[in-house]
């Protein structure tokens, strides 16, 4: 089992561990309701460093992104980040992943923590095509970066006290390589699976532990926090964001997966990997899509529940499901038959062998009051 760069600061913390991904990481602090509630409030920091780094250099690069991925690379430019996925050849999902545009002939591709070995190993099949050297054009340099995802409607505030470069104005899904702390050459990019605003930060693994000490002391006067996986998961999913093995994985389509808005038909996109079948299934219509829904009976839906109709009949199942820490409100997302996915669908989550009443709503489930 990997460690990253912080798992001793992880543990001189008191930080309740487990295994993820291959990688000894934190699941909670001081628990997962008081670290949601202190990243939608204030600002909590996760170590994300077990997450995946592939850098694509050379002339081709773009042209290989734009095969490989569903998303249309060539509306990206330097500083700009692009949320994306691969389709796999047989109608699902590799990964999800972020395209980083750091010059027209360098991107960096961050994938999952536990797709790693297998999105560079599936991505390899295809450099050939374009002219790249897995090692030299393509290169999985995921070992020599840590990560930390800051994160909370002050976290940028608390970035700010780091940098001098103005970065409270930075626009959403833009990245800037800067100095931090007194470190060279940071990645500090507007993204996050919170919903909560704020940072990721890509720092070398010898400067890893200066960052972090430096972000903390500078947080202090926001009420900083470290956050585990726990919250991480209960975060996303009050957003609606997809978790990859439970709400998309290679048996599920972006369409499936209400991706479309990544799924890019038109000229400058060209052709790329499953195309066709996606064109078809478009065409064709969906037999099923991913929903979001609140239960309405007292209970919580789980991963793999199943989804009934009133008779009982399986119509679906959970992929994700959790009570919504912000709202009070036992929330989830299941794949449904198509016709049952539209708003105010009543169904049944089977909840030990009884049938809990639940309607289907459009994610966000959760959104911060206005100011």
């Amino acid at each position: 089992m990997k460690n990253t760069a912080y798992t001793q600061k992880h543990i001189a913390l008191g930080a309740k561990m487990t295994p993820f991904a291959g990688f000894n990481m934190p699941l909670e602090y001081t628990g997962i309701k008081a670290e949601h509630l202190a990243v939608r409030e204030k600002v909590g920091v996760f170590d994300v460093s077990h997450m995946g780094e592939f850098y694509v250099k050379g002339p081709n690069a773009l042209k290989f992104i734009q095969y490989v991925t569903s998303n249309d690379a060539s509306a990206l430019f330097p500083g700009k980040v692009q949320y994306s996925c691969m389709p796999n050849g047989k109608g699902g999902i590799v990964d999800d992943l972020l395209v980083y545009c750091i010059n027209p002939e360098w991107y960096m591709l961050v994938p999952n923590a536990a797709n790693i070995e297998k999105d560079y190993a599936h991505l390899c099949k295809y450099t050939e095509k374009f002219g790249l050297v897995p090692g030299e054009t393509f290169v999985n340099v995921s070992d020599q970066i840590s990560q930390l995802a800051v994160q909370g409607p002050l976290a940028m505030k608390v970035m700010q006290k780091l940098c001098k470069e103005s970065v409270e104005d930075m626009e959403y899904y833009t990245f800037k390589i800067l100095e931090v702390a007194g470190v060279k050459d940071v990645i500090l990019s507007t993204t996050g699976y919170t919903g909560a605003g704020g940072c990721e930060v890509y720092v070398a693994n010898k400067d890893a532990e200066k960052i972090w000490d430096a972000v903390f002391e500078a947080g202090k006067e926001e009420g900083i926090v470290p956050a585990g996986l726990g919250c991480r998961d209960t975060l996303r999913l009050e957003m609606g964001f997809c978790l990859y093995g439970n709400d998309i994985d290679d048996s599920t389509s972006p369409l499936e997966a209400n991706l479309g808005w990544i799924t890019k038909f038109n000229d400058a996109k060209g052709d790329f990997i499953d195309k066709d079948y996606m064109l078809k299934q478009k065409a064709e219509g969906l037999k099923r899509r991913l929903c979001g829904f609140e239960l309405v009976d007292r209970g919580v839906a789980r991963h793999g529940y199943e989804i009934c109709a009133a008779d009982g009949r399986v119509i679906g199942h959970v992929t994700s499901g959790t009570m919504s820490p912000c709202t009070g409100k036992a929330i989830g997302m299941g794949y449904v038959e198509a016709p049952l996915y539209k708003l105010d669908t009543e169904f049944f989550i089977k909840v030990r062998d009884k049938l809990l009443k639940a309607v289907v709503v459009r994610p966000p489930f959760y959104q911060a009051p206005q100011k």
